[in-house]
């Protein structure tokens, strides 16, 4: 029989500008569905750690995440 110990999923997240409002109102969304995005995070009462988060000159934004995963048990992943 075997049992996860601990387990997390770390991802590469880029919230990318849409093409198609301007590049202002662009920026401003990528800031607020990353701000969501955590929000969700935490109303589920996932266990997460942002690792990096990088502006790019677009101004779209790449986060580096490691979160728990299935409500699995997360050990030191986190620490």
């Amino acid at each position: 029989m075997k049992r996860i110990k601990a387990a997390c999923i770390c991802q590469t997240l880029h919230f990318m500008l849409k093409e198609d409002i301007p590049h202002e109102v662009a920026v401003r969304q990528v800031k607020e569905d990353f701000e969501k995005y955590k929000t969700t995070l935490e109303r589920n009462r996932t266990k997460y750690k942002i690792v990096e988060q990088t502006e790019q000159p677009d101004g779209s934004l790449i986060v580096k995440v490691i979160k728990q995963s299935n409500m699995s048990p997360v050990g030191d992943y986190l620490d």
